[in-house]
């Protein structure tokens, strides 16, 4: 039996730029927690040089 290739087709009655605006909303949504998480752990790394730093004196 031979596959078929599917072929799928959308109908967006949407402008690119609305579209596009719905799609990184959407991206937005799903990433916050990953985004939050990478913000927390950069702000973790100045606050250690900064305490490092502190404790280094010339």
């Amino acid at each position: 039996m031979q596959k078929r290739k599917l072929n799928y087709r959308f109908h967006n009655p949407n402008s690119v730029a609305a579209t596009a605006d719905y799609i990184l909303k959407i991206l937005i949504d799903a990433n916050s927690e990953k985004v939050e998480r990478a913000i927390q752990a950069a702000a973790d790394q100045v606050a250690q040089k900064a305490e490092c730093d502190e404790g280094y004196s010339s």
